[in-house]
């Protein structure tokens, strides 16, 4: 795949825990970070530190501005339940994007200078996995 603008970017989310995934809409950025847990295994002798990977992980991040016709990102914030979520690269290669269930928090920001904007972070419930 070539190099891509964000501009076609999209995060949906399923607005109730066995919902179907739907847009996230005013969200202007997102971002995943897949990590594998380091485990020290160094031993007396070792001429270097050594380790062997661990568990996987993901989570990450969104960012937008405050929908005061939707509470669904609020919803999935506060009941504790796992939602369905994709993350586009873009979508006009709608083939390519991540897949999971993760647990959401959202928090909202107000300033008198600017726009209402809302923020959140997510933690991967299951095995997230990347489609194409």
């Amino acid at each position: 795949m070539p190099r891509i603008a964000g501009r076609n970017g999209a995060l949906y989310v399923a607005l109730t825990s066995g919902g179907t995934a739907e847009p996230l809409v005013f969200t202007k950025k997102w971002s995943i970070d897949m990590k594998t847990d380091r485990v020290d295994v160094t031993a007396f002798q070792d001429t270097t530190k050594t380790y062997v990977a661990g568990l996987p992980d993901a989570s990450g991040s969104f960012d937008g501005f405050y929908d005061s016709a939707t509470s669904g990102t609020y919803t999935a914030a506060v009941d504790g339940l796992a939602r369905k979520f994709y993350l586009y690269p873009s979508t006009v290669n709608p083939t390519t994007f991540f897949f999971g269930t993760g647990f959401f928090d959202y928090s909202v920001d107000t300033d008198v200078t600017g726009a209402v904007t809302c923020k959140g972070t997510w933690s991967a419930a299951t095995p997230v996995t990347k489609s194409n």
